[in-house]
């Protein structure tokens, strides 16, 4: 291992989200941070959906790979806090606020997970919390 590489040992004591202790959800960062997508995709179900801001559902492990490749090149998410809950169908919603920094421009943003009993990603949804004005000075200029 060269002095760049991370180990997985390194990484799990690196990335602690206070409230959230769900592999997961955990893993959803970690991977996404690295830019291993497809590794990420595989932490939702077969038909796991991703609600990414401004965008509708990405619908499926493939399609969410697809999806991350074209459009999270070069993001970066730091999570801060977290909170779980049970809900009434046994399923876990785990909510984790946080900033997401892009190459031109930082965000602070409300990831919401819902996932089964197998800790896999049913759903996630990627709101960014800024007003509308916010949002569009933070476009990028062409």
């Amino acid at each position: 291992m060269t002095s760049a590489e991370i180990s997985p040992v390194q990484l799990q004591t690196e990335l602690q989200i206070p409230g959230i202790t769900q592999t997961s959800v955990m893993r959803y960062f970690e991977t996404l941070n690295a830019g291993d997508f497809e590794q990420t995709a595989a932490l939702f179900t077969e038909d796991g959906v991703m609600r990414p801001p401004l965008e509708s559902d990405i619908v499926g492990r493939d399609a969410i790979a697809a999806y991350l490749k074209q459009e999270a090149q070069n993001i970066k998410a730091y999570p801060n806090t977290g909170i779980s809950d049970t809900l009434e169908n046994t399923t876990i919603q785990v909510q984790v606020t946080g900033k997401a920094q892009t190459s031109w421009c930082g965000v602070n943003v409300l990831w919401t997970f819902i996932l089964n009993q197998q800790q896999q990603i049913l759903y996630t949804r990627i709101k960014l919390l800024a007003s509308p004005q916010e949002l569009l000075s933070l476009r990028p200029q062409k």
